[in-house]
Order: C-alpha cells, then structure tokens, then sequence
C-alpha cells in the first residue's frame, strides 16, 4: 500500500514542477505591452470619464477629468460610509394608523369602593388604617409615620396578633359586591351581575373586575358606539367607612379601565366618581407597539411567571416579590407568587424595610432596555374622557326612594351611576417601525457598492496609465 502512494506523490510533484518551468520560461509582457493592455482597458471600460482622460491630448483637460474621476470614487466612499453610520445610529419612525372596524372588543374596568371596610371592623380593629399603610407601601412607597397618635396601640396589636393574615381580613370585612351594592348592572343591551365580576386585590382591598380575561364576555365585541356598560352602584357609607387622618375624605367609587390581559392599576390612573353623581366615560383603543433594542427599549424575551401577558407593573411586583421572598421567606399581600403570606410582624419588621432597600439600592427600575422591567413591546391603553351630571334627578330621586324603600337622601349620598362607553368604532395604531432594515441597507447600497468596486479597478489603471 505505501509503494503505490509513493508514485503517486511523486508524479504530482513532477507535474506543479514543469508548470513552475512553464510559467517562469514565459517572458514578462513589457511596458510597452503593459501600457497598451492599459490603454484598451481604459477606452472600453464602462467607468465614465476614464476615455476622456484617455483621448485627450490636453494635459489640462486630462487634469480636470481625473479631478472628476477620484471626486466620483470619493462620493461612492462617502455614500457608503454615511449609509453605514446612519445605520448604526439605529434610527426609527413612528407611524400613526386609525383603523375603522364593525366590532371593537370592551376593555376590562376594574371597580372598588372608596371607603375600603366595614365599618365594625374597623371599631374593632382601631389601628387596622395605621396597619395598612404598612401594607399600602408595597405598591406606593411612602413613609410610616412614628408619631402617629395610635403608634403604641399598633405596636401591641402587632405583638399580640402575629398570625394576623391580611388576605383574611381583607376579604372578609372589605366591600363585597352583591344585589344590594350593585343595583344595576347592563353590558351592550344585555343584563349582567355581581357573577360577571371577577375578585381582585388592589390597594383599595377588595375590588371587582367586569370583562376579566377569563370571564366569556371578554370574547364579545361592541358593535355599536355610544352603547357598552352602564353600573348603579350603592356604596353603602353607613355600612363601609375608612380614616379621614390618613386623606381618605371621599365617598364614592374609583374604577381603572384596562386591558383584559393586564392586571389593574388603580394608584396614579384610577378615575373617581362621587356619590350623587352621573359619570359618562367616553373611550378609545390606542395600541402601541414599541422595537427591541437597539431600536427601541423593549426586550421581547422577558417572561413573568405569574402573568400572561407582559406589563411593566406586573414586572415591578414580581420584582419586588422576588427580592422580598428571598429576604423574608414570604410574599406579601398584593405582590403575585407562590408562598407564605406575610403576616403583619413580617411586613413591619422585614418587608417594609427590605421595600426601601430596593428603592436605595434601584433594584427594581423601569423604562429602558436594561432595567429591571423595560417597556412593553406591545400595549394597549383606553384614553378616556369623563362629564359628570348630578345624579339623579328630582323626579327620579322620588322614583329610585319609593323602589329602593331608601330616603332621598340616603340615595343622594350612596348611589353612584357610570356609564362607560366608545367614542367611536376605530383604534389608533402607534407604530415604532425601523427606519432602515438590513435589507434596504443593502437594497440601497448594492449598485452604490459595485459601482465602488468597478470606479476603484478603474482608477487603479487610469493611475497606472498616467504615470507611464
């Protein structure tokens, strides 16, 4: 086996040896013959201005062509290089759409009550305003206060009831719904009931979302604007009171509309309506979508876990959630996870500061690509307008007092009316859209390229060519 390949190295060594000999034995074009290469070049090449520089006898006007010729090579260069940094500069256009359509899905409103709970609770529990600030400021930071009058009172309360549990609470003694809190209920024509609620936690304790992401009626559509929900609500302040000290003054309900797959934010967008009161809400969808980074500050591959649908505020308390578990051992009431509740020690002792270390330290930010919590690449908000009237009417006043068996001025001060419907039946579309893909870099830049390449061959022996 190793005589065979043995001859047969030797044969391919011989034949690159006589190809070596071929070609040395060749002689060199001289430069006469080089020059006269260079000249038909330069006369059929497709460059413009090379023949000129060529054919003319003028030294001047060869100067002035050649000028013309490496300016061209330098604009090429020039084009590709803006092109390039412009590129790199990921810059971005924003378009504007108002789409018409026969349908439009109702967003989800959430509801709660103003004065969060009952009021024989709250006698009984006297420092449970003070204790919920503690748990207030998982949500919305905010100082507790030492030189609250009932201080030592909480202090002891916190001592002596250490497996308080405030979802219990909460649940149990803040406002419910049922047929004597809603007493009107009616979506798009169609009578609707505390049944078509979902439960919700909120900083305002116990809330109440209508079209909740589960419920069926988040599959149905308004097909007709200036018709969609409409809510009598009684807010029943004899039964439901909260602290005046700590600025609950009003009475009333405070509502969120939003989308059905987002979880409500009823701190900073909540919109309120007083009792003896009439609010029509006028609505329209905006969607919004955002690019990734480098173009924009979205980044599509982050994932909650106890959220469908990314948001920045569900991001914000899985955030907080996470660092306050790891520190404590226990999620606390109105953050999302999977764990011990925190009892009212815990939020006192370890939460509340462990929420302040991550304010200092920023360990939960939001807004651009590498924070904790970056914008959404896809949102949808309802803008809405909102006209009050009072409510009701000297004549209904004296129907609603004879139905509900109530005196007029129990229905002036606990009865609130909202009606919530679209303006129109179209969504605007707030698009960010790059302003330049790689593929119309590369559209725009392929003739510009090749005519680079060809200008820069060309130059070479048109140079060549003049120094002979």
């Amino acid at each position: 086996m190793e005589q065979t390949e043995k001859p047969k190295a030797s044969a391919e060594k011989g034949l690159l040896e006589k190809i070596k000999l071929c070609l040395l034995k060749k002689p060199l074009p001289s430069p006469t013959e080089r020059k006269k290469f260079d000249h038909d070049f330069a006369i059929s090449t497709s460059f413009h201005g090379v023949h000129n520089i060529v054919h003319n006898q003028s030294k001047i006007r060869k100067l002035i062509w050649s000028v013309i010729v490496l300016g061209s090579v330098s604009l090429v260069v020039w084009q590709i290089y803006s092109r390039l940094v412009n590129y790199f500069t990921w810059p971005t256009t924003t378009s504007i759409e108002v789409q018409y359509v026969e349908k439009i899905e109702f967003p989800a409103v959430t509801f709660c009550n103003l004065n969060r709970f009952r009021t024989e609770a709250a006698a009984k529990f006297g420092v449970i305003f003070f204790l919920w600030n503690i748990v207030y400021k998982v949500v919305h930071l905010q100082e507790i206060r030492s030189n609250y009058s009932g201080f030592k009172d909480a202090t002891d309360f916190l001592e002596s009831h250490q497996n308080f549990s405030i979802t219990e609470f909460v649940k149990k003694n803040g406002f419910y719904l049922n047929n004597r809190t809603l007493l009107e209920c009616n979506f798009f024509g169609k009578p609707c009931g505390p049944q078509d609620f979902a439960h919700v936690f909120t900083e305002y304790g116990n809330c109440f979302t209508f079209n909740h992401g589960e419920n069926i009626q988040a599959k149905e559509k308004v097909s007709v604007s200036g018709r969609g929900l409409s809510l009598l609500f009684n807010v029943n302040q004899g039964e439901f009171t909260d602290d005046p000290a700590l600025g609950f003054v009003d009475a009333g309900i405070i509502f969120v509309i939003h989308s059905p797959k987002k979880v409500p934010q009823i701190d900073g967008l909540g919109l309120s309506s007083p009792v003896g009161m009439h609010a029509r809400v006028t609505i329209r969808q905006v969607k919004t979508v955002h690019q990734e980074h480098p173009w924009g500050e979205c980044n599509p591959n982050i994932k909650l876990q106890n959220f469908s649908t990314y948001s920045t505020s569900g991001c914000l308390k899985e955030c907080k959630a996470q660092h306050i578990q790891e520190q404590c051992g226990c999620i606390p009431y109105l953050l999302p996870g999977n764990g011990i509740e925190c009892d009212l020690q815990k939020f006192y002792n370890c939460v509340s500061p462990t929420l302040d270390l991550i304010e200092l330290k920023g360990l939960c930010t939001m807004g651009t690509h590498n924070s904790s919590c970056p914008v959404s690449c896809e949102e949808t908000e309802y803008p809405a307008t909102i006209s009050y009237s009072t409510f009701p009417s000297q004549n209904a006043l004296k129907y609603l007092s004879k139905k509900l068996n109530q005196s007029q001025e129990y229905i002036r001060e606990n009865l609130v009316n909202i009606e919530i419907n679209y303006s129109d039946l179209n969504y605007k579309i707030t698009q960010q859209q790059k302003a330049v893909s790689v593929s119309e870099l590369l559209g725009k830049c392929s003739l510009v390229i090749s005519q680079f390449l060809r200008h820069l061959l060309s130059g070479f022996f048109v140079l060549l060519y003049l120094s002979f």
